[in-house]
């Protein structure tokens, strides 16, 4: 069987991964908050644990790996634009959740086994809190429930720092009725206007970090494999999650492998709103601001080109390699009908729909997707170069494993959005107009069409063998319009 290694945040070493049943492994990732459109860098622990949810099942089979993702679909920030657009909440929840699910199966994330919503689990959430408040772990003041980080030795731990360093570096809210300024909200009070439920300390609504802890217990025990997310989660999130958890359960060790991804820029800057360079997936797969619609798959190559664990700097450079690259892989399997699930039920039964040795090492090795790409390049080379049976469906199935493999539809749909970038037409036209200029001595035309070319983002190169054009990360087709 492969050896799977992780890089362990709570234990800060690479470690062999061997889970608790090996007939049902269990995964948790901390999912979106549904008011708004997922920007680019949400996508990046879907993509991330997407990754590994298809190494664990193709280690250990589909039937007996589960991952949970959750939907927080009660929280202040629902509540302010539900107040602010007059929307019902349960309308923009809805339909928030379905565009996160969109744009994340349009980057190639499978959907994971069980995706609850915090509304679906206040019951829970009430009875872990009850718990909590008897055992001493919790205490009740002025409507709400706390939980005293006092009471937990370990807490810090994966975070590394101290309590008095925590509160230093941290945005806590002080509050009169807090005993100790680190401890956090698991109930709090709900006004009239607002969503509440009924509990032993009046109506009102869960904490944040409750939610995980209760809909993980609910759904996996009270001991599982992973748990996964963004490294801005590491602290307060997940710190209190694993407090409040092993408190509640204390027979139990809540996650035994913890697993962050690092962060992502734009163009070598911190993505914000005030520099401009702000924006949604679904901006992406649509275009945005005068550039160009990024397909799925691109985005996904891009994120996998960098580690999980190394900050990633999203680039148009990048975007654009990535398109060429793809755009000959699918050409080839465009070409070779290797992208519908007949052909590769076809190939399984024939025992020849196997991922790559090097590729599945690659992956297995704390997720090392940028060394698999480097290999599925070679493996391309090999399987162009000699296009047998075997070599084809290894490719295949090497993509399939990186959730790089589209169906027929998705290619023909990729490579019609790649057409209008053929720009033989206008490399012909231009050597034309720059014979013709060579002779009358007026270039003006030759200037005016060059010009064109560049400000639609066209690399333009001319020298005495001919016209060379390329399309440059910023290449826009409908600048092209018109122009012959």
């Amino acid at each position: 069987m492969t050896v799977i290694k992780l890089t362990n945040s709570k234990t800060r070493k690479k470690e062999v991964f061997e889970p608790i049943d090996p007939n049902n492994v269990r995964m948790y990732v901390c999912g979106p908050t549904v008011y708004d459109r997922a920007h680019i860098g949400n996508a990046r622990p879907v993509i991330v644990f997407d990754v590994l949810y298809r190494l664990l099942r193709h280690v250990y089979g589909p039937e007996h790996v589960t991952y949970v993702r959750n939907f927080t679909d009660v929280d202040d920030k629902i509540n302010k634009k539900a107040k602010d657009t007059g929307r019902s909440i349960k309308e923009i929840t809805d339909e928030t959740m379905q565009w996160y699910l969109d744009d994340m199966r349009a980057v190639g994330a499978l959907d994971p086994d069980k995706m609850p919503r915090a509304t679906e689990f206040i019951g829970a959430m009430i009875t872990m809190i009850e718990g909590l408040v008897e055992s001493g772990h919790a205490y009740v003041a002025e409507g709400h429930v706390l939980f005293s980080v006092e009471s937990y030795k370990d807490y810090g731990k994966l975070s590394g720092r101290s309590i008095d360093d925590m509160i230093a570096g941290a945005r806590v809210e002080i509050a009169p009725y807090k005993r100790n300024p680190m401890d956090f909200v698991l109930w709090k009070p709900s006004s009239d206007d607002l969503p509440g439920w009924d509990s032993p300390w009046g109506r009102g609504r869960p904490g944040w970090h409750i939610e995980c802890s209760a809909m993980s217990y609910e759904l996996l025990g009270e001991t599982f494999d992973i748990h996964g997310g963004g490294n801005d989660l590491m602290f307060p999130h997940h710190e209190n999650e694993i407090a409040q958890s092993c408190c509640a359960h204390p027979q139990g060790g809540f996650a035994r492998y913890w697993l962050h991804n690092e962060m992502l820029q734009v163009e070598g800057k911190k993505m914000s709103k005030s520099l401009g360079n702000f924006f949604t997936v679904r901006d992406l797969l649509d275009g945005h601001d005068g550039m160009p619609s990024v397909p799925g798959e691109v985005i996904r190559f891009v994120f996998l080109s960098t580690h999980y664990r190394k900050p990633m700097d999203w680039t148009q450079k990048k975007a654009f390699e990535a398109d060429q690259i793809l755009s000959k892989w699918f050409i080839f399997l465009h070409q070779n009908a290797l992208a519908t699930n007949d052909v590769r039920s076809l190939y399984e039964k024939e025992g020849l729909w196997n991922a790559d040795q090097v590729v599945l090492e690659c992956v297995a090795n704390d997720l090392n997707t940028s060394g698999a790409l480097t290999r599925l390049h070679e493996i391309f080379k090999e399987a162009s170069g000699e296009p047998s049976v075997g070599n084809k469906a290894r490719f295949s199935a090497s993509l399939d494993l990186l959730g790089l493999l589209p169906s027929h539809d998705e290619i023909e749909v990729f490579l019609k959005l790649n057409e209008s970038m053929d720009l033989s037409s206008f490399a012909d036209h231009l050597s034309t107009l720059r014979q013709s200029a060579m002779e009358t001595k007026d270039f003006s035309e030759v200037d005016a069409l060059k010009t064109a070319l560049l400000n639609a983002g066209v690399e333009v190169r001319m020298s005495k063998t001919g016209v060379e054009l390329e399309p440059g990360p910023n290449f826009d087709a409908s600048k092209l319009e018109g122009l012959l």
